[in-house]
């Protein structure tokens, strides 16, 4: 077997005192280090590709759901300038047709008016011409028939009212309303296409909360249970959160919310704190909204923002697009936008979260229910 010193560097002399290695064995083993480290660079290659790949395909999908909400947002924006288009062209014209009907009504009486002004213009001037004439019998032959009372009106209640236009513009505001009832249904229609099954998570649930045998409501009970302290479980706020948990896409879920003074609901973070007490704001991981003293509405925001409900909701519709960073509440019943969380930054999982609050002496003791679906029926077009 061949030997050599492989050190480049030393004379031919030095060689004597030098170690030698068979240089096949050498030559193989360099070889397979070689082809190792070919495989790691063409491995870290692939990985590369696959991650710009990734990344494409990331952008892609952005653009494709940036498409689709511009696309969401020209239809239902386009339908509502066209309607305030078309209620307003509808009021101008039943205005102006009030005022051309009132003009006539006032061309006429002008015309009657002026019928009987000349009528008496002719009377007077042919009284003057009586009271100077010299004939005494004309003037005696005359005088009855001129005295005699012309056939003329009594204007004195006569009136061209203008027209009341409020009657009017509160029927176009009216009827745009409902227009615009339209479209928040057909808003909620679309947002329930994402509906998912939620249950709620036993081992989340404060120990003061009683959740039913199908994980579709919670109630908050009158003695504590004696329950395992385990990481997940909240032990202050008396909240729980749902099974499922979402990281992408669209979810929407709704729940019941009669009879009940006070509540909290929305989504919350995997990570969210589970001892002591919680502020409800998006910085602890908290997108909701709530309930106080049974008519305070808020959502919770940074700064709280306070709501002005016309009529409080029976049911809430809870709507998260992950990706466009929204969270949105619907008064579903009534088929009305309560809230929208925008230009949020989820990195985690998220959870339906429900709070059902403490009894409030028995006035709040109704239970949070989770819902089945029932889409709205709505017209796709407005008349």
């Amino acid at each position: 077997i061949l030997s050599t010193c492989i050190c480049m560097l030393c004379s031919v002399l030095d060689h004597k005192t030098h170690e030698v290695v068979p240089l096949r064995e050498e030559y193989e083993g360099k070889k397979a280090e070689l082809e190792k480290t070919e495989a790691e660079i063409q491995q870290m290659i692939q990985k590369r590709r696959l991650k710009i790949q990734e990344i494409k395909e990331s952008v892609k999908m952005s653009k494709d759901a940036a498409d689709r909400q511009k696309a969401e947002g020209v239809q239902v924006l386009t339908a509502l300038m066209e309607s305030v288009e078309r209620r307003l062209k509808e009021l101008i014209k039943e205005i102006e047709d009030k005022q051309e009907t009132t003009e006539k009504q006032a061309e006429g009486v002008i015309k009657d008016l002026e019928q009987e002004i000349s009528e008496l213009m002719e009377r007077s001037s042919e009284v003057e011409q009586l009271s100077h004439s010299e004939d005494h019998l004309h003037l005696l032959q005359s005088f009855s028939s001129l005295k005699a009372a012309l056939c003329t009106k009594d204007w004195t209640e006569v009136r061209v009212r203008p027209p009341s236009y409020e009657e009017t513009v509160g029927r176009a505001v009216e009827t745009l309303r409902k227009d615009m009832k339209k479209l928040f249904e057909a808003e909620l229609k679309r947002v329930q296409q994402y509906a998912v099954d939620v249950t709620l998570d036993p081992d989340t649930a404060n120990p003061d909360l009683i959740l039913s045998d199908d994980g579709k409501q919670v109630k908050y009970g009158d003695v504590k249970k004696k329950l395992p302290d385990n990481p997940e479980r909240f032990s202050q706020c008396v909240c729980v959160l749902g099974e499922q948990s979402f990281s992408s896409g669209r979810f929407y879920f709704e729940v019941q919310v009669k009879g009940k003074t006070k509540w909290s609901l929305g989504v919350a973070t995997e990570s969210i704190s589970r001892k002591g007490k919680i502020r409800l704001s998006p910085q602890n991981g908290l997108w909701t909204v709530c309930l106080r003293n049974g008519n305070k509405y808020k959502a919770c925001a940074a700064p709280p923002v306070r709501l002005s409900l016309q009529s409080g909701p029976e049911k809430v519709g809870v709507f998260v697009d992950y990706e466009e960073g929204l969270v949105s509440f619907y008064d579903v019943d009534a088929a009305a936008l309560i809230y929208s969380f925008t230009g949020c930054s989820f990195t985690e999982k998220l959870h339906p979260y429900l709070n059902p609050c403490n009894n409030d002496d028995g006035k709040n003791a109704a239970p949070l229910l989770i819902t089945p679906i029932n889409l709205i029926l709505c017209e796709d077009r407005l008349d």
